[in-house]
């Protein structure tokens, strides 16, 4: 069995023990179980993956961008990579709005008085983004996590390096050297993936249960089909118009990818993932690839933006307030600009619907009533925002003719099949 169906079975393992542990009910279970092993698991692969996205990031991005050898192609690739996130952004939150007004979800509902969820602050202004791109202190961005200053000190160095190639050769080598490294560490972490993935799904069903998907049906189920229609219709059209792939044999290679962006709910975790996919699987260049994917997981956000645009439409009907065209315009134009700027860690969707919400006017305090359900519709947009990934990727090295059709059309390349670990 290989990795991706040992991943598929431990996912599907973990849903069922979730299910029976939150049935259950038991004190004793909750405590040593759900909030023991399954949450040490689970935390233990994300910390590990997280451990490696800021290595390999600096260390695919600078070599990578030393073999564009041109510094107005990667002009090219980083113009085209923008447009297209937030083009696929703005008509993912469109379709949501669409689709939740057309179902007329929450219309006749009495909001409930008791709800407790306080706004939080969402953060830097998009000019703070801006301008944070630049950091004051690359060791406190790489300390943070700040992928965006990553990338650009990362594309700065790797210019840099290609203004005086003949010089750095040796340099560029290690650098490539470090990335081989980091890559066996990735596959090295990915021998423990259908555990970690059984302990991550055990956990989120177990918590959540299925009563209170009940009590929300009408919203989880508007965002559910708002998100799969994005991923498997929006997306597919997109691709098949710029890059004429075949989109099946794209979707079973970037399954793997999808799985982790499901279970760890981190697009930013999931990076390393992400990079290996289309890189092994998809065939596309590295450096295209190492500049798209991190940039990804950094500003597209499609499946963040879907969940705002349903959970608006939601709570306004619930209170009866009436947006209209202009409301709903607002409503797009900040949760576009909000993507750039929100960070590729689990649940962070609710903090930038605290801004959504307060641009619009709506109770900051009725998001506590989709808290509940917010894992599970977690897990699933994020998996979109790969997918979102993968795409635009893939368009990107297809029209730069930094795509190898070989390896694309070739259904087990790259394919992990087992993981071997020298010793000694």
């Amino acid at each position: 069995m290989n990795l991706t169906n040992k991943v598929l079975l431990g996912l599907v393992l973990g849903i069922v023990a979730g299910g029976v542990l939150n049935g259950l009910d038991n004190a004793w279970l909750n405590t040593n179980i759900v909030d023991g092993v399954f949450y040490a698991g689970g935390k233990l692969f994300v910390n590990a993956l997280k451990m490696l996205v800021v290595p390999l990031v600096i260390f695919s991005l600078i070599p990578g961008v030393f073999a564009i050898g041109d510094i107005k192609l990667l002009g090219k690739v980083g113009t085209k990579s923008i447009a297209l996130y937030i083009a696929t952004t703005a008509i993912a939150i469109a379709t949501a709005i669409s689709l939740a007004a057309i179902m007329g979800i929450g219309e006749g509902g009495t909001p409930p008085q008791d709800i407790d969820f306080a706004g939080r602050s969402a953060g830097a202004s998009t000019l703070d983004i801006l301008i944070g791109i630049v950091p004051t202190n690359i060791f406190k961005a790489f300390a943070s996590g700040d992928m965006l200053a990553i990338i650009f000190f990362s594309i700065f160095f790797g210019i840099a390096a290609l203004s005086i190639k003949e010089e750095t050769k040796e340099t560029i080598n290690f650098i490539e050297q470090m990335n081989k490294i980091v890559m066996k560490m990735v596959e090295m972490v990915m021998w423990f993936a259908p555990y970690a993935v059984f302990c991550l799904l055990g956990k989120a069903i177990a918590d959540v249960g299925i009563d209170l998907i009940a009590d929300l049906i009408g919203y989880f189920s508007v965002v559910v089909i708002a998100l799969l229609f994005h991923a498997f219709v929006t997306q597919m059209i997109i691709l098949k118009a710029f890059t004429g792939l075949n989109l099946r044999l794209f979707l079973s290679k970037i399954r793997s990818a999808q799985i982790f962006a499901f279970s760890t709910a981190s697009s930013g975790a999931t990076i390393p993932v992400t990079l290996r996919t289309v890189q092994n699987r998809l065939g596309v260049d590295r450096a295209i690839s190492s500049f798209s994917v991190p940039f990804g997981a950094t500003i597209n956000m499609d499946g963040t933006a879907i969940m705002q645009g349903v959970a608006t439409v939601f709570i306004a009907n619930l209170y009866g307030i009436e947006l209209g065209m202009q409301g709903y315009a607002i409503v797009v134009l900040t949760a576009v600009l909000a993507s750039i700027g929100t960070a590729a860690v689990p649940s962070v969707g609710l903090v930038m619907l605290t801004l959504v919400f307060e641009q619009v006017n709506l109770p900051v305090a009725a998001i506590g009533l989709i808290m509940g359900v917010d894992r599970l519709l977690d897990m699933t947009r994020t998996a979109v925002n790969v997918t979102g990934d993968t795409v635009v990727t893939s368009i990107v090295a297809k029209s730069e003719g930094k795509m190898d059709l070989d390896t694309f059309n070739d259904p087990d390349a790259g394919h992990l099949e087992e993981i071997h670990i020298n010793n000694g």
